[in-house]
C-alpha cells in the first residue's frame, strides 16, 4: 500500500498541485460575488485564505515525520506545497490591506490596535525569501545555506498559530490546537534517529 502511493506521488507532476492551489482562492472569489460567503464575503475570504494557508504549511511539516514514521514519501510535493502555502497567505493580507483596510492610515492605525497583525506581516516576511528561493536555481547557487535558509519554516508557521490565537475573539478550542500540533511536529525533529544495528558477525567453526 505504501509503494503503491509512494509511486503515485512521484508521478504526480507539480503543476497538478498548483492548478489545484489555485482553484481555493478562484472558488473563494466566485463564492464572495455570488452570495454564497454570507454577508461579509470580505472578512470570510480573509479567514479561510489565512486558516487553509496555515494547515498548508502544517502538511509541509508534516512531510519529514510522515517519511520517518510511516516510510510514506511525499517529498516531491514539499516545495509546491510551500509555494501554495506562501501563496494563500499572501492574498490573505492584500485581502487585508485593500479589500478590508483599503485606506493607508487605516493600516496604519490597525496595525496599533491589533498586535496579532504584526505577527502575521512578521510570519509573511519570513516566508517571503522561501518563496523566492523555492527554484532549481538558487538552491544550487545557495548550495548547503539553502537548507539553513529553509529552517525558518518552523518560526513562520509557529508564528502563523500564535496570530491565529490572538486574532480570535475569545477562547476558541481550534487555534491552540493548530499551535500545539505544530510544536509538536517541530519538537518530533529533535527527536534522536534510530541507528541501524550492525550486521551480525557469523562465528566460523
Amino acid at each position: 500500500m505504501i509503494n503503491s502511493l509512494n509511486s503515485f506521488v512521484r508521478k504526480t507532476p507539480n503543476w497538478l498541485l498548483y492548478l489545484i492551489g489555485a482553484a481555493y482562492p478562484t472558488w473563494l472569489l466566485y463564492a464572495g460575488f455570488t452570495g454564497g460567503l454570507g454577508v461579509d464575503p470580505v472578512k470570510a475570504m480573509e479567514h479561510a485564505l489565512g486558516k487553509v494557508g496555515l494547515q498548508v504549511l502544517i502538511a509541509v511539516l508534516l512531510i519529514t515525520p510522515l517519511r520517518r514514521f510511516t516510510k510514506l514519501n511525499v517529498l516531491s510535493w514539499r516545495r509546491a506545497l510551500g509555494v501554495i502555502a506562501f501563496f494563500y497567505i499572501l492574498l490573505h493580507f492584500l485581502v487585508w490591506m485593500v479589500l478590508d483596510v483599503q485606506i493607508i492610515s487605516q493600516v496604519k492605525a490597525d496595525l496599533i490596535k491589533r498586535p496579532y497583525i504584526i505577527v502575521g506581516m512578521v510570519a509573511l516576511l519570513i516566508l517571503l525569501p522561501l518563496a523566492l528561493t523555492s527554484n532549481n536555481l538558487s538552491i544550487r547557487k545557495l548550495g548547503p545555506r539553502w537548507r539553513a535558509l529553509h529552517k525558518a519554516t518552523y518560526l513562520a508557521v509557529a508564528l502563523g498559530g500564535i496570530h491565529y490565537i490572538m486574532q480570535t475573539k475569545g477562547f476558541e478550542y481550534e487555534p491552540y490546537i493548530y499551535l500545539v500540533v505544530v510544536l509538536g511536529l517541530i519538537a518530533i525533529r529533535k527527536l534522536p534517529k534510530k541507528r541501524a544495528a550492525p550486521p551480525v558477525k557469523r562465528q566460523t567453526a
